[in-house]
Order: structure tokens, then sequence, then C-alpha cells
């Protein structure tokens, strides 16, 4: 077997148990479909964290032709106006170089996070983004500007971290060492040990994404036999 589709494969199955946890007593023609669902889901993740990464090079593209023109929408700490650039901070970056840091860790974390589904990915990058840009908002240094989707890839690895105990779900707690152990080594960033880097984003971002998984969690449906 080729290893490019064991790999697919191993998605495609985590794709169907996420699929069938929605239904907990699916009948026959729920379980013929539920291979065709799972890669469906495979699918419309991959999709989203590659039009999402798409999106952010052409923000930094026209940033870059326009002069960081585009800068503007980071945010400057405990000003009225700057609410507003809360969530369009996290789609800016300073230059190339910090936008291609931040993208394998928001293509990997984001498209594990997104194959429980695309709705409520969007919500729990959504819910990510504002606490992450509101702890920034409140407690970083004055005359300061903060950008960049570092603060949502720390929230989608405390939300990968925290989602199978939030969902009481074993192969999510599985998913979740997993993700430690490879992406552990961030966690340095929540300190305020390097200057120009905003850990109230990481640190806050962190703290999104348990909130997240916590808001967001898979409710048990019981079902009468």
């Amino acid at each position: 077997m080729e290893k490019g589709a064991g790999l697919r494969g191993v998605f495609v199955a985590y794709g169907q148990t996420a699929a069938r946890a929605a239904r907990p007593r699916a009948g026959v023609v729920d379980t013929l479909l539920a291979p065709l669902r799972a890669g469906s889901r495979v699918a419309g993740a991959a999709a989203l964290m590659v039009g999402w990464l798409a999106l952010l090079w052409i923000i930094e593209g026209v940033n870059a032709v326009s002069g960081q023109r585009l800068d503007t929408f980071g945010i400057t700490p405990r000003k009225g106006s700057e609410l507003l650039d809360i969530v369009p901070a996290a789609f800016m970056h300073v230059g190339f170089a910090h936008l291609m840091s931040n993208s394998l860790p928001l293509l990997v974390l984001g498209f594990i996070a997104a194959l429980r589904g695309i709705g409520r990915y969007l919500a729990v990058a959504f819910t990510i983004m504002v606490i992450s840009g509101l702890g920034v908002w409140l407690v970083a240094p004055a005359h300061t500007t903060t950008l960049g989707a570092s603060g949502l890839i720390f929230g989608l690895f405390g939300y990968l971290l925290s989602r199978g105990f939030a969902d009481r779900r074993p192969l999510d707690v599985v998913v979740g060492l997993v993700v430690g152990v490879l992406y552990g080594s961030i966690l340095w960033g929540v300190l305020p040990t390097a200057d120009g880097v905003s850990w109230q984003a990481h640190l806050f971002g962190l703290v999104g994404g348990v909130v997240a998984a916590f808001l967001f969690r898979e409710r048990t449906v019981a079902v009468s036999a």
C-alpha cells in the first residue's frame, strides 16, 4: 500500500468515527453511507484549511505590494476603535517569514480540528480569535501592534488537547495526546521570553481553545430502546 493512501485511510477512519458519533443508533443505510460521509469530512477539512491558508497568503501579498498598509488591522491595546480589529488581526502577518512560520502548524492543527465538522471548526476558530484578541487588547504593552495567526494556532492546540475530555471521547483524548507530543514545545510561547513576540496572544489563544472545547462540546443524546 502506498504511504499516501495509508495516511488518507487513517483520516477517513477518524472522520468515520466522527460521523458515527453524532448518530448513537445508526440504521443500515447510515452504516452503508458512513464511509462516504467520512471521506466527505476529510475532503471538506482539507479544502477549508488549504483555502484558509491561500487567503492568508493572498492578504500578505496585497500587504507587501501596498507597503504594509494592512498592518493597521493589527491590535493596538486599549483603544476603543481597535476592538474592530480583534478578528482581522488574526489574518495579518508581519511579512512572509512570519506567515511561513505559522502556515504548517495552522494547516495541521486546523485540519485535525475541522474533521469534526466545518461549522464547529468555524465557531471554535471565531471564539479563539475573539478571546485571544481581547486578551491582547487588555494586557499587551501600550504603543504596540499585534497581528498574526499564532493566537489561533495556540487556541487550536488547546482545543485539541481538551476536546476529548470535553466530549468524553477516548479517541479524541488519544488525538490530543499525539498533538501534545508533536507540538507541546510551543507552550514556551505563552511565557514572556522573547522580544517582539506576543505571549499575550499565545496565552489567551490557548485559554480560548480550552473554552471553545467545552463551549462547543458534543452532548450525548439519550435514545429510547
